[in-house]
């Protein structure tokens, strides 16, 4: 064995142990978001791509180990979009996506000795697929990086994207070669081990590192009202940010009503405020609880859409009107927010509260 070889093996043994322990801390916190599920499942596929890609790893295996790792793609591109999209679902057609690439896998693996001019084929086409499962993960975190607010995950995550889909790139290129999927054992061996550690370590260092997320409790809100009540420390024991800019920060959104701006960033009102973009961020998240810039947005928007729509002078008002008048840019991420929040469409919060003119309309609730 080379010193090369002995390198290459003890930073997959490193790399496996790492994912490993990533799995045993979410199973210890009884972690059952589906970010957090996925996470696990990212982190057992890099464990098997670890074991599967190493040198000596018997090739009789490749039958059914090759198709599984043409699984990973999709299992990644399911974790981005848990990781970077708040509002992402999870779907039966996504586990559905992931079982058709492994068996498609399968079958071509399987042909490969029968059919080799139809499992190459195959293999490019499968390599073009983890091609732009890969694209669409990258783009996923660019359009949600500038309204993401937690610091942690914005730094982290982005360098953990960019290791990863550089590794499916390299494991997708190899599709176009004259085998239907990339060998494992490679000559190109060590900078993947290389690549799989770092991804490995960044992935402990935000699972183990990451503070705990701060709800968006009617006690924070209150700060943003001036009832701080002579404390400093949120109701989750971490220091609550500048009392003074959370207030400027409610007037202009209440009182000012900017949230009604067409097309609003994070990096304008931090403008408006006169203060850096990160403060903003940080007050937001950590003084309010909002992972998302569109969330803190969107509870405004919506608590003004409310009102409209319990208003009998507005009942003839299209939903659509409504939505843009509250800031909303389109009817989709309207209905798909309002119903989030409330757990009705707006035409059945509408005709809910038409229904009872006796009921003020909802008073709005800032948080």
């Amino acid at each position: 064995m080379t010193g090369l070889t002995a390198i290459d093996l003890g930073l997959r043994g490193a790399t496996s142990g790492v994912f490993l322990l990533i799995i045993l801390v979410a199973l210890l916190r009884r972690a059952s978001s589906q970010q957090a599920v996925l996470g696990m499942a990212m982190s057992a596929g890099g464990v098997f791509y670890a074991i599967a890609t190493a040198p000596f790893f018997p090739k009789s295996s490749w039958w059914w180990v090759l198709p599984m790792l043409s699984g990973q793609p999709a299992i990644f591109w399911l974790w981005a979009r848990a990781a970077f999209d708040d509002d992402f679902v999870l779907r039966r057609w996504h586990g559905a996506l992931w079982l058709g690439i492994v068996a498609f896998g399968f079958g071509l693996t399987l042909s490969w000795a029968y059919w080799p001019a139809w499992s190459g084929a195959g293999g490019r086409g499968l390599a073009l697929v983890n091609l732009a499962l890969a694209l669409a993960a990258a783009v996923q975190t660019v359009k949600t990086w500038r309204a993401d607010l937690v610091a942690r995950r914005r730094r982290l995550r982005l360098a953990i994207l960019a290791i990863n889909v550089g590794l499916i790139a390299t494991l997708a290129g190899a599709g176009f070669a004259a085998i239907p999927v990339a060998v494992p054992g490679a000559p190109a061996s060590l900078p993947v081990a290389l690549g799989l550690f770092v991804v490995a370590m960044l992935a402990g260092l935000a699972t183990f590192a990451a503070p705990p997320a701060v709800p968006a409790t009617d006690a924070t809100a209150a700060i943003a009202f001036g009832d701080a009540r002579g404390t400093s420390r949120a109701p989750t024991g971490r220091v609550v940010v500048d009392p003074i800019l959370l207030r400027r920060l409610d007037h202009l959104m209440s009182v000012e009503r900017t949230y009604r701006q067409e097309g609003l960033a994070i990096g304008a009102l931090a403008a408006r405020l006169q203060v850096p973009e990160h403060r903003l961020r940080q007050a937001i998240n950590e003084g309010l609880g909002y992972r998302n810039f569109n969330a803190f947005l969107n509870r405004y928007r919506i608590e003004d859409a409310k009102l409209a729509l319990a208003d009998l002078t507005q009942r003839e008002v299209p939903v659509l009107t409504i939505a843009m008048d509250a800031g909303f840019q389109s009817i989709g991420p309207f209905n798909r927010a309002f119903k989030a929040e409330t757990g009705v469409t707006p035409t059945e919060f509408r005709r809910e509260a038409l229904s009872r003119p006796d009921i003020s309309p909802p008073r709005r609730e800032i948080g």
